[in-house]
């Protein structure tokens, strides 16, 4: 479970965005005509909003604010080809002495074949079916170290969402600071809104430890059979406890660092280091095509 802090964001914090009273103009309520219009003209400024709002000391417009980010960011993380679609796929392959699920069905001709023949049926004849391993698991770390604002819980839950389109039942979703909090394991079944809702959750603690994150995704893609093993880290990467992450990072099958643009120096850094992918990010809207560009 995702640890839940009672800071909230009261009212008059939130009026500091101009648009902030379009789009809510009572205690508790959401204009969604408004929203939608800003949605259009301003997707990052509205994307930060909703984020913001569902941290509200307003219950009832917290609770609207998430609800409709959820729905949210699903819809814009849909966009693009999913990469994977479960733990594996059950396929049709020749029969071997390891593969003993035959399929009976699929063998019908060759075995009718060789008993016309007087013979016995030749094992390469017949066909057997089995599970295919996944193409890509994948292991998402959040940042949550100092503070977690509209913007970057939005990148995060635009990142879970998005995740989780192209690794749905071999993703895991974790959230450090000076620790590690599972928010999903690897082949945990949980709903992504739930998992989105949780990310929305998150309030700002501690310190950066990336080295502690970095082996917490190992160990959880240990278990996995993909093809791919991919750990994700949403984090500018600066490091401020814990060890030297290079090393575990260099252990890593592929790390991909998304990080904002205007604060990437130690990612650029971690990434050339490591070998790894960076992905720049000019705000929560750009999230999802920047993540498929770096996964392709």
């Amino acid at each position: 479970m995702v640890e839940q802090s009672r800071r909230t964001v009261n009212r008059r914090s939130l009026e500091r965005n101009e648009r902030f009273s379009d789009i809510s103009p009572e205690v508790g309520q959401i204009d969604i005509v408004a929203f939608d219009e800003l949605m259009e003209e301003e997707p990052d400024e509205a994307l930060t909003m909703l984020a913001a709002m569902s941290q509200a000391t307003d219950v009832e417009l917290a609770r609207f604010a998430k609800q409709l980010a959820c729905r949210l960011v699903l819809d814009v993380a849909r966009l693009g080809p999913a990469r994977s679609r479960g733990t594996g796929r059950l396929v049709r392959m020749p029969a071997s002495v390891d593969r003993t699920d035959l399929d009976i069905d699929a063998s019908m001709e060759a075995i009718i074949t060789a008993r016309a023949d007087r013979r016995p049926v030749a094992l390469d004849d017949l066909t057997a079916s089995g599970w295919q391993r996944p193409s890509t698991a994948l292991c998402l770390l959040v940042d949550r170290s100092g503070s977690m604002n509209g913007e970057r819980l939005a990148a995060a839950a635009l990142a879970a969402a998005a995740c989780s389109y192209r690794a749905p039942f071999e993703l895991a979703v974790m959230a450090f600071s000076d620790r590690v909090i599972e928010i999903k394991g690897l082949q945990e079944k949980r709903d992504i809104e739930k998992v989105v809702s949780d990310v929305l959750s998150l309030r700002g603690h501690g310190t950066t430890d990336v080295a502690l994150a970095l082996k917490g995704a190992a160990r959880q893609l240990a278990t996995s059979t993909a093809q791919r093993r991919v750990t994700v880290l949403l984090s500018d990467a600066e490091v401020t406890a814990g060890r030297d992450p290079i090393p575990m990072a260099r252990a890593l099958d592929e790390l991909i660092i998304l990080a904002p643009s205007d604060e990437a120096r130690y990612a650029e850094d971690l990434s050339r280091s490591a070998g790894g992918r960076l992905g720049l990010l000019d705000g929560p809207s750009s999230l999802v095509g920047t993540l498929r560009s770096v996964l392709a």
